[in-house]
């Protein structure tokens, strides 16, 4: 679980500075202030249609066509139903939260200006999907999110939240250290990476054990028709290089 509970009837309320250039210290710091959340908490998946999709594609390409005027009127909308959804979420009520989020996306137009809410839509979605316990889909949101807004803090700590919680150790590592590169004093990702860390190595020798059990397994079945077993062989790992020597034993 990652490291600090963030009040969740505020959690989508999120105003932030989603320029593409570094924030300051003082901006950046009080985004991920409040972001990290137990990766305890749940999220879930997409079900759109194919007609929904088609729904989308068609309402997007009416956008486009509007007028300067008419898509502000739309971005305002979007903002409207953005804040239905997170009244919603308030009120734990995520499923119904997600769909107005996802309407929000639909309505707003795409410019410029309406990349600042477009992406906390999709952060916000993201922890929608932890809090139903959906955490590939919380990936997802979160890199769209991050897709639109490279500095956006929260949603690079949520998807570090939903990577730990799928155990995606070093996915999960690699989020907290873009935290630390764009919050240097972000103390929470700095223990959350140590916590990691241990994890993500006994991750790394579990896998590698598991490899080397069935090269054996494979070994064997080629050697057994020679009388032999891979136990005719030793492996000695050298402890000062990781590398391993082998030699033929009867």
């Amino acid at each position: 679980m990652l490291i600090e509970e963030v009040k969740e009837a505020t959690a989508t309320e999120e105003e932030h500075n989603v320029k593409s250039q570094k924030p300051s210290s003082s901006s950046a710091h009080k985004d991920a202030s409040d972001g990290f959340e137990t990766a305890s908490d749940g999220e879930l998946g997409p079900t759109d249609s194919d007609d929904e999709s088609q729904h989308h594609f068609h309402l997007q390409e009416e956008l486009q066509n509007l007028s300067e005027a008419d898509q502000q009127k739309s971005l305002e909308q979007a903002n409207e139903v953005k804040l239905q959804g997170n009244g919603l979420f308030g009120n734990g009520q995520y499923e119904e939260a997600l769909s107005q989020y996802e309407l929000a996306l639909q309505l707003a137009p795409d410019m410029p200006s309406s990349v600042e809410l477009r992406s906390i839509c999709h952060s916000n979605r993201a922890i929608c999907f932890s809090k139903l316990g959906k955490y590939e889909d919380a990936v997802k949101e979160c890199t769209k999110a991050v897709e639109l807004s490279p500095s956006y803090l929260k949603a690079l700590i949520r998807r570090a939240e939903a990577h730990e919680k799928l155990e995606h150790f070093e996915e999960a590592i690699t989020d907290m250290k873009k935290i630390l590169e764009l919050d240097p004093s972000n103390d929470q990702a700095r223990k959350a990476i140590r916590r990691v860390e241990p994890l993500a190595e006994a991750k790394r020798e579990k896998m590698k054990e598991e490899m080397i059990g069935k090269m054996k397994d494979m070994g064997n079945s080629l050697l057994g028709r020679f009388g032999m077993s891979v136990d005719n062989f030793k492996a000695v790992k050298d402890p000062n290089t990781g590398s391993y020597s082998i030699s033929f034993q009867r």
